[in-house]
């Protein structure tokens, strides 16, 4: 991507995350044709709840999103705080879903890799080419209730209280 476009991307995604935020997902479900999430973690160092507005790609029942940061050579603040607590919430559209994230490996990696490249247009392949790590595939998977088989609704109480955005 060129960075005079980078320059003004950045804006429009925290734009796009405000919207999608404060609409109650009835705006900003997809950006540019793609699909996209709301992830709700707890900051692994304060404990306070953070969002970030993700492209997404489904996998069967899970959602499946890529920690490219831009191709920056760290991950992502919000990959940090899913390998410190993986039971997260998602929202997709107006449905708010409890989830428990962990990173693919191997061939699925490389599978849904593929897929998220696809819908993305080759952006995350350029992203590979600006790092030297390997860039994370984090696989979300429902949350099921050990009574009804129903989704929890724990994690998503947990994040309704307050919201805070964070740079992706």
């Amino acid at each position: 991507m060129h960075p005079l476009v980078e320059l003004v991307f950045g804006p429009l995604l925290t734009v796009h995350q405000w919207l999608y935020e404060y609409s109650d997902g009835r705006i900003g479900a997809s950006l540019g044709g793609r699909p996209m999430l709301l992830l709700r973690t707890v900051g692994r160092r304060t404990s306070e709840p953070r969002t970030a507005a993700l492209l997404y790609v489904r996998d069967g029942d899970a959602y499946v999103v890529i920690a490219s940061k831009g191709g920056a050579p760290h991950h992502p603040g919000w990959f940090h705080n899913l390998t410190a607590q993986p039971d997260v919430e998602i929202q997709v559209g107006r449905e708010r879903i409890p989830v428990r994230a962990r990173v693919a490996e191997g061939k699925e990696r490389s599978r849904l890799w593929a897929r998220a490249d696809e819908i993305n247009q080759g952006q995350y392949a350029a992203y590979q080419s600006r790092t030297n790590r390997v860039i994370p595939v984090v696989v979300l998977e429902r949350i099921k209730s050990r009574r009804s088989g129903r989704t929890s609704g724990r994690v998503a109480r947990r994040h309704r209280a307050h919201v805070v955005t964070t740079p992706r």
